[in-house]
């Protein structure tokens, strides 16, 4: 089954706690919470204090993404923060293996990413340590920038992959996604789709029933 994961960064912040709410309505399970420090992408974004805010306010899975130097150093603080699964970068982490069994450890859900000019090959030894790949379909740090088509590849290898060695691994994506491009990342194997401006821009329950159209559609139509 493939989930949506709005990503809060695309929020009205002065409206927060509403707009959360209205996924919530939706049946939203999973909330993508995007950590930025500055260093390892160019922007900042927001860290614990939304976190522990969000926390008592909803009991949705915080898919926490963290696009900060050397995470290992702010697992635990994270996971006490209120995060449900921890995803870190390939690129970010001086010792990765390390870093993914820190989050474990934690008691969270792991999880790896890649840039886009990253090769995917690079996170196939550490597929063990992992519930999850997000495959980043625009270069990390900004919302609203347009879908990179050449990722599709990588999820396609990916899925593949994982296949032939028999593992379970949940394949994520972000950037880019809408409801007139969604059929390509699914197509090529994405298990969970995070859109921010595609759900929080507009109508926001209005903008869930699209996307769920358009993975209800594809599911139908791809039903063995």
């Amino acid at each position: 089954m493939i989930t949506l994961a709005p990503s809060i960064l695309a929020a009205d912040f002065t409206r927060l706690g509403e707009q959360v709410h209205d996924t919530v309505l939706e049946g939203i399970r999973y909330l993508h919470i995007d950590v930025m420090d500055g260093m390892f992408v160019p922007s900042i974004s927001f860290g614990f204090p939304v976190i522990e805010t969000l926390r008592p306010f909803t009991d949705q899975i915080f898919d926490v993404h963290l696009m900060i130097c050397e995470p290992l150093r702010f697992i635990s603080r994270f996971a006490k923060a209120g995060a449900d699964h921890i995803t870190v970068h390939f690129e970010a982490c001086g010792n990765p293996a390390e870093t993914l069994l820190a989050i474990r450890e934690n008691g969270c859900g792991v999880g790896l990413s890649i840039n886009p000019s990253t090769p995917v090959d690079v996170v196939f030894p550490y597929l063990e340590l992992v519930d999850l790949v997000l495959i980043m379909t625009v270069e990390p740090g900004f919302g609203g920038q347009e879908f990179l088509d050449f990722t599709v590849d990588k999820i396609r290898t990916l899925r593949n992959y994982c296949r032939d060695h028999g593992l379970h691994t949940v394949i994520e994506t972000d950037g880019g996604l809408k409801a007139d491009n969604l059929h390509v990342v699914m197509e090529a194997g994405c298990d969970r789709i995070v859109c921010g401006s595609a759900v929080f821009h507009g109508d926001i329950r209005g903008n869930v029933r699209s996307l769920r159209r358009e993975i209800t559609r594809f599911e139908e139509a791809h039903q063995s």
